[in-house]
């Protein structure tokens, strides 16, 4: 990603930070109304915000999910399933007859959330790019659904987190792989990346490629650029298998990442920041 395309990221990201701090405002601009949740009737599609919720206290209003929301195990098995992120039933939906609707830009398909906007009175859009737009997050949901209190807690958990992160790190240059077959890797502008750069780690991305998410190809040039090699264990299921294969080919440092802590914003990232503590500290689990 080049200088221009990364400020422009980094300014839209301050941009929708600042709008939602303002008040209910999602990320899409839309400006929201406080709802009991006792009156709520919530479908989720993301499965990092699906926890967000039953993590405020609000798995009672939540009335689907899709399957890949694992999180709480306990509490959204009581949850009906309503399809993937992308491939979702829209009549099942609609017989859930949900109040509120949550997506992600990134996640999540406009043409499908367009289909969902024709019955599901409001939708709440969002997009986080940097590890404090954790905060603003959580003070969304905490007014929208009135559980601020349960907010502000997290809001408490995040900044003791990022107060406890290295002041001083190493700093490494790496490849964080989400998938093979083709290999893929994150961009500059993603949260993943903006969760690494707190430790000092700067991911890696061709040069000639600015998609959020570029395919590579492992070559001798691009390996003398790179330090490390992250291997995360979603979206593709990454083990210490590819890793032990890896390594060999390669001859440098793999690493398998527990890609849930990092990707995963939401009430999930309060454990991410720690988990950066502990690869920056070589830390294994």
């Amino acid at each position: 990603m080049d200088d221009v395309t990364a400020a422009t990221a980094a300014t839209a990201a301050t941009a929708a930070t600042a709008a939602i701090a303002a008040g209910l405002t999602d990320a899409a601009g839309t400006r929201h109304h406080p709802v009991a949740a006792r009156d709520a009737r919530i479908v989720c599609l993301v499965p990092s915000l699906t926890e967000l919720l039953c993590d405020l206290g609000l798995s009672a209003a939540v009335v689907g999910r899709t399957g890949f929301c694992i999180h709480p195990a306990e509490k959204v098995a009581l949850i009906p399933k309503v399809g993937g992120t992308k491939d979702v039933n829209i009549e099942k939906i609609r017989q859930l007859a949900p109040t509120h609707l949550i997506v992600n830009i990134d996640e999540n398909e406009q043409p499908t959330v367009a289909l969902l906007a024709q019955f599901i009175p409001h939708i709440i859009v969002t997009h986080p790019l940097l590890p404090r737009d954790n905060l603003a997050l959580y003070r969304l949901f905490g007014a929208l659904f009135e559980v601020m209190p349960a907010a502000q807690h997290l809001c408490a958990e995040f900044e003791l987190a990022w107060a406890r992160l290295p002041v001083a790190a190493p700093r490494q240059t790496v490849v964080y792989c989400i998938w093979q077959d083709p290999w893929m890797t994150v961009s500059a502008a993603t949260y993943i990346a903006a969760m690494l750069a707190l430790i000092g780690w700067e991911c890696w991305t061709p040069s000639d490629d600015t998609r959020r998410y570029p395919a590579f190809s492992w070559n001798s040039a691009m390996l003398e650029q790179i330090d490390l090699v992250c291997l995360s264990t979603e979206p593709y299921r990454f083990t210490a298998v590819h890793v032990d294969v890896l390594e060999k080919q390669l001859g440098k440092p793999v690493l398998l990442i527990d890609g849930e802590r990092l990707s995963w914003y939401g009430s999930r990232a309060i454990a991410g920041l720690g988990y950066l503590g502990q690869l920056c500290r070589g830390e294994s689990e």
